[in-house]
């Protein structure tokens, strides 16, 4: 297995990429002392191809297992569902020396974790991901929550897992679009942090959005995500400054996730948008070069994703910007390209450049 470790010092943890590995849990899971009694938080699809193989390498390894089933869906992300998640930890008798295990996409882990984070003030968790968006972003830096109606993440809590196992094989069950979504994240950490990475895509995303690359490939492709993401976090935990850079893209795409009430993208369709307005923005400020910005352009369009809701409004996307956790004072903070492998946190973007960004992205289909 492939392993990326995040430095925090007392909480840092590993992150092991690897073939098969689910049946590997259990013994990963004692090595790191971990709580005799867990609740697997999952939902009923994830369940019927991976519950299995987790809950048997844990009981094989003395873990009492509880099994927490909670719908699938963004649109279930929200403070009800962790209620139930509460009401059957409580039932369980789960104690302080429990841990959670979220065995899913970003939904079941953000939720799992925010849980994690709060119930009895805290306890330990574990990061099973189960999809490409989940296990190249999602699933590293302790980042914890449920939605709101007028926000996404709206209500978390930083709280680091104690070990993330991504198991591959995984994603040879996903529909090829949950696929296509998560390469969007994998564009961004490209855009960001490595132009190597955005010249290697450009020679295999088809392969890597079909998952017809060598199985080393894939392994190596996710690692390259958590090494750039674990840098990250590991230099600005809780978003005081760098940290900042993962955002890019997310400023239009939650917008738009929210007011499609999460039923028209998945995440990533969102951040692919979202980066493609940015872009827009950028260029014209005069930051960016058209030549990679066309290059970004070009590899979200091999994606295939779907093209921006033509009828929505801009002025509600504007309001649902305005009142996002990224928001300061008041003043919709973007994160925005200065060249591929460079990004700047900026305060200065006005309203007329951001409709400017939706504008174009309407206009793309």
């Amino acid at each position: 297995m492939e392993t990326v470790t995040v430095q925090l010092d007392a909480r840092s943890y590993d992150i092991l990429i690897g073939r098969d590995c689910l049946r590997d849990l259990g013994h990963l899971y004692a090595e790191r002392g971990l709580g005799k009694t867990a609740a697997i938080v999952t939902n009923p699809t994830v369940a019927a191809h991976h519950l299995k193989p987790v809950r048997q390498s844990l009981a094989c390894a003395g873990v009492k297992v509880t099994v927490i089933t909670v719908p699938d869906g963004e649109q279930y992300k929200t403070l009800e569902t962790a209620a139930q998640i509460y009401g059957d930890l409580i039932a369980a008798g789960l104690d302080r020396q429990a841990c959670i295990i979220a065995l899913g996409g970003g939904v079941v882990g953000d939720m799992a974790g925010f849980v994690a984070a709060t119930y009895l003030r805290g306890i330990d968790f574990v990061q099973v991901p189960t999809t490409l968006e989940a296990q190249v972003d999602a699933s590293v830096g302790g980042k914890t929550a449920v939605d709101h109606a007028l926000g996404k993440n709206m209500i978390g809590a930083f709280h680091q897992p104690k070990l993330v196992l991504i198991d591959t094989a995984t994603l040879e069950t996903l529909p090829k679009r949950d696929i296509r979504a998560g390469m969007a994240e994998v564009i961004k950490h490209g855009i960001i942090r490595d132009p190597g990475l955005v010249a290697f895509l450009e020679d295999h995303i088809e392969g890597a959005a079909t998952l017809s690359l060598p199985a080393g490939q894939i392994n190596w492709l996710i690692a390259r995500q958590c090494r750039i993401k674990a840098d990250v976090v590991a230099a600005d935990e809780t978003e005081k400054g760098l940290r900042e850079i993962l955002n890019y893209g997310h400023t239009v795409g939650h917008a738009l996730e929210v007011v499609t009430q999460y039923a028209h993208y998945k995440h990533g369709e969102a951040i692919g948008l979202g980066m493609t307005a940015a872009g827009h923005i950028a260029v014209q400020k005069g930051m960016w070069s058209q030549e990679e910005f066309d290059r970004q352009t070009a590899l979200i369009a091999r994606l295939g994703m779907p093209e921006c809701v033509p009828d929505l409004q801009v002025d509600e996307v504007l309001a649902r910007m305005a009142s996002d956790k990224k928001a300061r004072g008041g003043v919709i903070r973007f994160v925005l390209p200065e060249r591929i492998g460079k990004i700047a946190p900026r305060d200065d973007v006005t309203r007329a450049e951001i409709a400017s960004g939706i504008r174009y992205i309407q206009a793309l289909g």
